[in-house]
């Protein structure tokens, strides 16, 4: 019997913390019981099993950037510039505030070979993320230098998570955002 009852919503973000922190193949299913305050049985009720819960993380928090970051870069009432400095400052907020890095750029590394539904959730999120940054950078640049920073930019964004999460420090991760907004100026 349950001890009380959670939404999937909530064992999302449960999993969410747990993989990122412990990674996908050393999360179990009674983890994230446990962390929900579940028993494991209750978690089958929502989903069908961990690739699912997973896949759905994975989901989740690309719609999260999608509706609340990459949408700011096809807002016409602001300046290019305004754009990149909302942009940084809403990925900033998630990531100086989310305990154990990205969740998709954890889980590209450790599960992307094997899983090729993960794979393209994952691939797709970094696509659009680079699509929106250079949406904004084209107010300066061509097409192609755009792209071009764009796809730097976000490698250099995923280097610094991994790096501040690994030293604990956020200085170098912070001068990424701000070699972005100084991009277009």
């Amino acid at each position: 019997m349950a001890r009380k009852k959670t939404s999937k919503e909530e064992i999302l973000q449960h999993s969410i913390k747990l993989f990122k922190l412990n990674g996908y193949y050393n999360t179990s299913m009674a983890n994230i019981a446990d962390a929900c305050g579940l028993i494991k049985g209750s978690i089958y009720h929502h989903f069908k099993s961990k690739e699912e819960i997973g896949l759905e993380s994975l989901k989740y928090i690309h719609k999260y950037f999608e509706e609340n970051i990459y949408s700011i870069a096809y807002r016409k009432n602001l300046s290019g510039l305004k754009k990149i400095e909302l942009f940084v400052k809403k990925t900033d907020d998630y990531f100086l505030h989310s305990e154990g890095g990205c969740l998709l750029g954890n889980l590209a590394l450790e599960v992307s070979s094997e899983n090729i539904l993960f794979k393209d959730e994952i691939r797709e999120y970094f696509l659009n993320w680079e699509k929106a940054l250079a949406h904004i950078l084209e107010a300066k640049y061509t097409q192609s230098t755009s792209i071009e920073l764009a796809q730097e930019y976000v490698a250099l964004t995923q280097g610094t998570i991994m790096m501040m999460t690994l030293y604990s420090s956020s200085e170098n991760y912070l001068k990424v955002g701000q070699k972005i907004i100084a991009s277009m100026r």
